[in-house]
């Protein structure tokens, strides 16, 4: 049997993918604007801002490498142990040779800047300081730094138990010889001062200075009165100072924690200098936005992030927002909720954020999520890496035109978009959990939440009565109880209004609805919550506390530091303590 021929078949055709060729990108547009060069950062290549070391860290860094090694020769071999000693002694006896009475008034005067009494009043001068103008991480920053430096102090002195010096002793002095506790002390007490209260730059370095020159003076009146060999001054001048340095690069940052002689809001970041050019050149990279400036924004309604107004290159130039978070907002955020568990339970799902990354993103998601909802959001752009795991920034639609609710002209229709958008949310399952003035802007007729940081999925029913409370005092403050009621029927029923007051106190409202509730009832004698319990059917009031393990453990925890602080204090009557 033959095979047939096989017919001859015309090439397929190639197939139109409509891709563009590598290298070239298509035109992109953000709310209008042009977006071009966006650019992925290679492996291996810098961040936009990265952690380094400046002079001054690292010559610290290697005077404390030195120092390591200086104690290893002291008191590790007994040749070497030797040796420090018979060349201290040779030149402590060069000193007493030089002794006479006015070297010796002026070294007894001298000798002051160690003793306990004068690092005391300057240590609690310090802190009381930082109390006032509320720099709690300084606070804590200086209390670590003396806790280190007299407890290394204290255990090394009795390990080494090294003697006094062979010569004529003519100061006070007692236990043994190294290190050194009152230039410790200063070093510790003048550093620390100098990093937590005086601003970085020229006045920084001359406070630093200044407190070389003391830390000097004392060693030298250390030695001419033979209380301290050389190496028990030197050793303790390096390291008092050397934690100090080292802790604050590491625990308050002066990028993130910048020193400045004001009270107010610690959480917003310096965007001059290394970290504004890193945020230009990361939103020019990553998401393709030329930016012309950058200016903080609304930084008084704001406390757990820096907010940005970007200016960015358009056909006419626009404006976008931004929030910048870092590991300074992380932290604060979990304090924040440490806090809250200690004072009031388990009120709703507070996990920390493990990451500065996760912050972010889970911000992102929610707003994405609002919108899909239908509740009126700002228009997200996307997430900007600034420092990997450290910094990142968040952009978004610039509302321009935006003013914040009750600073507008309300009426009935505004009435009832403010809650719809809490309709929306309990519909959806949402909640905001931050509900404010500063948060609920009026754009163009629409009532847009902003900041949703806070937001929650699935939340438990207090929480969502707690944002109905929350949007209906702010309508209040511009209307009247009684008319934001009556309009919040057409949405709710009577119970659900009941509920969000009976769950409303001090704790459930923000801090700027507080103010603004107070200077009502100070200027009008008018209490806008109270109303609002008698229009609403009667209601038992809600609590709010909520116990479990985790709140016993933070609380227990919280005793046991707060004896700490009054031991502390206390000992300071009878010479003891870091103060």
């Amino acid at each position: 049997m033959e095979t047939p021929p096989i017919a001859d078949t015309p090439s397929p055709e190639p197939i139109e993918r409509g891709l563009p060729a590598i290298g070239v990108r298509r035109e992109v547009r953000i709310a209008g604007i042009r977006v071009a060069g966006r650019r992925r950062r290679p492996s291996g290549e810098r961040a936009p801002l990265e952690r380094e070391l400046r002079a001054a860290g690292k010559l610290w860094l290697l005077a404390g490498v030195v120092m390591i090694g200086l104690w290893i020769t002291l008191f590790a071999f007994p040749a070497s142990t030797d040796w420090w000693t018979r060349n201290d002694t040779r030149l402590l006896q060069r000193l007493v040779d030089l002794r006479n009475d006015t070297l010796t008034s002026v070294s007894d005067v001298i000798a002051v800047l160690g003793t306990s009494w004068f690092n005391r009043v300057l240590r609690i001068g310090t802190l009381l300081a930082l109390i006032f103008i509320r720099r709690w991480r300084h606070f804590f920053a200086v209390v670590l730094a003396l806790l280190l430096v007299q407890g290394t102090v204290d255990i090394v002195k009795h390990v080494v138990g090294r003697p006094r010096p062979f010569v004529p002793l003519i100061g006070d002095w007692s236990g043994p010889s190294h290190p050194s506790a009152p230039v410790a002390a200063l070093g510790v007490t003048l550093g620390a001062m100098a990093y937590s209260l005086v601003p970085t730059g020229r006045r920084r370095r001359i406070a630093l200075a200044v407190s070389g020159v003391l830390v000097l003076l004392l060693v030298l009146a250390q030695l001419y009165r033979g209380v301290d060999h050389p190496s028990d001054a030197v050793v303790s001048a390096i390291f008092s100072i050397s934690v100090v340095v080292v802790l604050f690069r590491w625990f308050a940052p002066e990028s993130a924690f910048p020193v400045h002689w004001s009270r107010g809001v610690t959480a917003h970041l310096d965007v001059t200098g290394a970290r504004g050019k890193a945020i230009s050149e990361a939103v020019g990279a990553q998401l393709g936005l030329r930016v012309i400036d950058i200016k903080p924004f609304g930084l008084e309604g704001s406390g757990g992030s820096t907010p940005l107004r970007l200016k960015v290159e358009s056909d006419p130039d626009k404006y976008v927002f931004a929030k910048l978070y870092s590991q300074t907002h992380l932290r604060s955020d979990r304090w924040y909720k440490v806090g809250r568990t200690i004072l009031y339970g388990s009120l709703e799902d507070e996990v920390r954020f493990a990451t500065v990354r996760r912050l972010v993103e889970y911000e992102d998601y929610i707003q994405r999520l609002m919108r899909d909802a239908g509740v009126p959001c700002a228009q997200p752009f996307g997430i900007v890496e600034i420092a990997p795991e450290r910094e990142y920034l968040m952009v978004s639609e610039f509302l321009e035109g935006s003013e914040e609710l009750t600073d507008a002209d309300i009426d009935d229709a505004i009435i009832d978009k403010a809650l719809e958008v809490i309709r929306n949310m309990w519909d959806a399952g949402l909640a905001h959990r931050d509900v404010k003035p500063a948060n609920v802007m009026l754009n163009e007729g629409r009532v847009v939440l902003i900041d949703v940081a806070f937001g929650t999925v699935r939340p438990t029913p207090w929480r969502q009565a707690v944002d109905l409370a929350n949007m209906m005092v702010i309508l209040a403050l511009r209307t009247s109880a009684e008319r934001v009621y009556q309009r919040a029927l057409l949405q709710f029923a009577p119970e659900d209004i009941a509920e969000a007051f009976a769950a409303t106190r001090s704790v459930t409202l923000p801090s700027q609805s507080r103010s603004s509730l107070a200077l009502v009832k100070k200027e009008q004698g008018v209490d806008l919550v109270e109303e609002f319990k008698q229009l609403a059917p009667p209601a038992e009031q809600i609590s709010i506390q909520r116990w479990s393990s985790r709140r016993l453990r933070l609380t227990f925890g919280a005793v046991l530091l707060a004896l700490f602080v009054i031991a502390q204090t206390v000992s300071e009557f009878t010479g003891g303590g870091i103060l």
